[in-house]
């Protein structure tokens, strides 16, 4: 039976992204419950109401679960046992079984191996004598990223040789680590997806995704590739989700290398930053639908209307006192996101901003302007 508005919906964590789906599920008559340890979250803020507790605690579990009529997280992090005990009570989407592969790259790596997608070449590291076993050798030069908690360029080391391999291994505390091999990329990827209990999917449109410091920097829609190469990441994206058995919003992100040839990187079991321009591209955005999901609602359509390019807002922005924000309101087809956090440390997600345009070239150049004006002020 669908959750219809007026109901209490919940949300596990007070980040930007929770904000972001409270804002959709108020504005469609839905009530939200949002749990965080922060007293003072973005979402928390937004909500009707907070409950500040750890993500574990059993009292907070329970009355999350008795008031909640479905309930969903907002980001991968959330112990997937406490989703399995929601689950007893109320709807919860996604489940913890999907949740528990994302949050974990080796099981992530092997669940995409195992199913017959294409991945970069890696190995898990477990242990100090793994990184002398010669059978990685051909993995250098690569990535060591560690296996849980790594998100936005953390927890990640490039290694070119053996001996960087072990410096690297005792930086990451020794963790459990996958080794990816370095992979010459043409771009990168990514396709948000959508789908129902009922099995229905609807994919929005590519974006070509740009990072600095391992930090999504500039999302592109659509993304300047080939039209059979998008329509095969979506075509991937729709394959993982229903290899999951996935219900609620996912991301998928791919690494185009040589000869376009897709490889998936990672998936979010969540909307995604670089999904954030369907907010004021698309008939539905990413949050709406992840309320349409939650609720067993017919999916919306994800069609855009307008070329877009988002860009991050980052802490390094506030060195110098608040940023004169005149330099984006002042523009028509500009569209300014902050995300009300109180402590702008560098590399910290602040806010964003997408301008939309006739074409994506129209529009990147207006971004890219904006964004150094920003930076000079």
């Amino acid at each position: 039976m669908p959750v219809m508005p007026g109901a209490m919906l919940g949300v596990l964590g007070g980040g930007q992204l929770g904000r972001m789906f409270t804002a959709a599920a108020q504005q469609m008559g839905y009530q939200v419950t949002v749990l965080d340890p922060a007293a003072d979250s973005p979402a928390g803020r937004s909500a009707d109401r907070l409950v500040c507790a750890d993500y574990s605690d059993q009292a907070a579990l329970g009355k999350l679960g008795e008031e909640c009529a479905a309930i969903t997280t907002e980001f991968e992090n959330i112990p997937a046992e406490s989703l399995r005990q929601l689950s007893e009570r109320c709807v919860v989407r996604p489940d913890s079984h999907s949740v528990a592969i994302a949050q974990d790259r080796v099981l992530e790596k092997q669940f995409l191996r195992d199913n017959g997608f294409a991945v970069a070449p890696f190995a898990v590291i477990q242990q100090p004598s793994d990184q002398a076993d010669q059978a990685i050798a051909h993995l250098l030069p690569g990535i060591l990223k560690v296996s849980q908690f790594g998100y936005d360029g953390k927890g990640q080391k490039s290694v070119s040789h053996q001996a960087d391999l072990t410096a690297a291994y005792a930086q990451l505390n020794h963790s459990v680590c996958v080794l990816e091999k370095f992979m010459p990329l043409q771009c990168e990827i990514s396709v948000v997806v959508a789908r129902g209990s009922d099995g229905e999917i609807k994919t929005f449109p590519v974006a070509e995704n740009q990072h600095v410091n391992g930090i999504l920097d500039i999302s592109i829609v659509p993304a300047r590739i080939p039209l059979a190469l998008a329509q095969q990441a979506q075509a991937v994206a729709c394959r993982v989700a229903e290899r999951l058995d996935y219900q609620g919003v996912l991301c998928v992100e791919f690494f185009v290398v040589q000869d376009d040839q897709l490889l998936v990187n990672e998936i979010a079991p969540r909307p995604h930053n670089s999904g954030h321009y369907s907010i004021d591209a698309c008939v539905t955005s990413q949050f709406e639908q992840q309320v349409r999901a939650l609720c067993s609602l017919p999916l919306g359509a994800t069609t855009q209307h307008s070329a877009a390019v988002m860009v991050n807002l980052l802490g390094d922005l506030w060195q110098y006192g608040t940023p004169d924000w005149s330099v984006v309101l002042q523009h028509p087809t500009a569209k300014l996101h902050l995300y009300g956090k109180s402590d702008a440390r560098p590399g910290r997600k602040m806010g964003h901003f997408t301008v939309l345009g006739a074409d994506v070239d129209e529009a990147l150049q207006q971004a890219i302007h904006i964004k150094q004006q920003l930076q000079c002020d």
